[in-house]
């Protein structure tokens, strides 16, 4: 089969409203996680459980990295019009969006959350830390925002343009990934700049 003929293939109208369905569904499941990451209360574990844990930003920070080469990568083959490689490359960098997104709720649930400027360790930021990091406390803050409201945004568009694009709706797929493309890719890139500029301030 070649490329082009995969633009020609039939939509399937029966499997997009099912798959639809599914989207909100983990979208709202998503949601629900993620507001309850905010929760003071963390699952404890042993020290080897933990010590793996915290590796976890790094691993990350490195997959995050990977899916915004696989974005990159997908965006060149289709404007090269080699369809199968830029399918390939997206399946890739959506799935590893979903291991980030294990990894990313394993570590928010059993580890207290690292703050920006936190010198000590002991999770608030004095008079004395907010000083020493100065202006750069509000760009970490800008940034990290950014991405959290991106990656909101962004996550049903993600999973509706997978559906567009698995039951052969080109037209809506292309329509829509020209809008949530940029922001998959803001997240993706965003993402490991806060983690290195909050490095210094992880608990060893």
């Amino acid at each position: 089969m070649s490329d082009s003929s995969l633009l020609n293939e039939p939509i399937l109208v029966g499997r997009a409203k099912k798959l639809k369905v599914l989207v909100w569904v983990l979208s709202i499941v998503v949601l629900v996680l993620v507001v309850a990451m905010r929760s003071p209360y963390k699952f404890t574990q042993s020290l080897e459980v933990e010590a793996f844990l915290k590796i976890l930003p790094s691993v990350i920070a490195l997959i995050n990295t990977l899916v915004a080469a696989c974005l990159l990568s997908g965006l060149w083959c289709v404007v090269s019009k080699k369809y199968k490689a830029h399918r390939a490359f997206m399946t890739v960098a959506l799935l590893l969006s979903a291991i980030f997104l294990v990894c990313y709720v394993a570590y928010h649930f059993t580890i207290p959350e690292t703050k920006f400027g936190d010198i000590d360790g002991n999770r608030k930021i004095d008079p004395a830390e907010a000083a020493a990091v100065g202006s750069l406390r509000y760009l970490y803050l800008v940034i990290l925002i950014g991405h959290i409201v991106a990656a909101a945004v962004s996550f049903p568009m993600i999973l509706m343009t997978f559906v567009h694009a698995w039951t052969r709706d080109f037209a809506k797929h292309k329509k829509l990934a020209r809008k949530v493309f940029p922001l998959w890719l803001f997240v993706a890139v965003s993402g490991p700049i806060c983690f290195w500029m909050l490095k210094p301030y992880y608990l060893p």
